[in-house]
């Protein structure tokens, strides 16, 4: 049977590669909606789009991601990755479906020195990881059949994000600043694709919170040096490593995670600097 399948916030990165890689596959049925076709803030919009088509699994890729701005506005970060994750969960509940919902790292406040576990106790420090956080809580409170994924640093052909920011100042010959002071883990959207399908097509059955991302660690200075090496007409001194950075939102300086879930589920190792090579060699190719 054909697993029928909603993807919330299809023009998000997670959202269009999952589309890209997917939405030619035979053996699933996919439905994807962006923000104007359904607001998951709006409770009726949810309401009648269950009502209307029999999910058998709903990613939820719709979040307010701007961290920084989350800063300045909590309210709205809430209402989309908390309320709107509790809508979500409750018309879930209703209709029988798995909700995959994507999470983050910054849930923790990166006092540790070891990879997080799936359950070692959260403490975001920034009002985004406060509201992804309480999103969480509200899944677990309604669901029981649910997978929050919790993923770091993602970056994807896609949007905005720190891998095409990089590509885009080393093209116009800029200088950089990039910090060392957070240790986290790159992850392609490519790759926790390649996940979410893995779960939904073997009709995984370990629910809970699941830590997902590539595998090493890094800084956000060594991630720029490994896409600048992809570049040759590029000076990479030209990249200068510096402890802090002005930011008005507090960020962990460690967020590491365990992946040994993840590869009970998903057994494939991926390194996160392989990764980065595949897009980094992928966007140069389209352009």
């Amino acid at each position: 049977m054909i697993s029928k399948v909603l993807v919330t916030g299809a023009n998000g990165q997670l959202g269009r590669t999952i589309r890209e890689l997917y939405e030619r596959d035979i053996s699933l049925n996919f439905v994807f909606a962006t923000k104007q076709e359904l607001d998951i803030t709006k409770n009726e919009e949810l309401k009648t789009f269950f009502e209307k088509t029999k999910f058998d699994y709903c990613i939820n890729c719709a979040a307010y991601t701007n961290v920084e701005q989350a800063e300045q506005h909590p309210d709205l970060a809430f209402n989309v990755n908390a309320e709107g994750a509790k809508n979500i969960a409750r018309e879930c509940k209703k209709h029988e479906v798995v909700l995959i919902h994507i999470s983050t790292d910054y849930v923790f406040d990166g006092k540790k020195q070891t990879p997080y576990v799936e359950d070692d106790a959260p403490n975001p420090i920034n009002q985004y990881g406060k509201s992804k956080l309480a999103g969480e809580k509200y899944i677990q409170g309604i669901l029981e059949n649910y997978f929050i994924i919790r993923t770091s640093w993602l970056y994807s052909k896609y949007g905005n994000n720190f891998l095409k920011t990089i590509i885009r100042k080393i093209k116009n010959k800029e200088q950089l600043q990039i910090t060392t002071s957070q240790r986290g883990i790159p992850t392609s959207c490519s790759d926790l694709s390649e996940f979410i399908i893995h779960i939904i097509k073997n009709k995984t059955s370990k629910f809970g919170i699941c830590h997902f991302s590539a595998l090493g660690e890094t800084t956000w200075y060594g991630y720029a040096m490994r896409i600048c090496k992809h570049f040759r007409a590029y000076d990479c001194k030209k990249i200068v490593p510096v402890k802090t950075f002005k930011s008005m939102v507090n960020r962990p300086c460690y967020s590491i995670l365990d992946n040994t879930k993840a590869l009970q589920i998903f057994k494939r190792k991926i390194l996160w600097h392989k990764s980065v090579d595949k897009t980094v060699k992928a966007l140069i190719r389209e352009q």
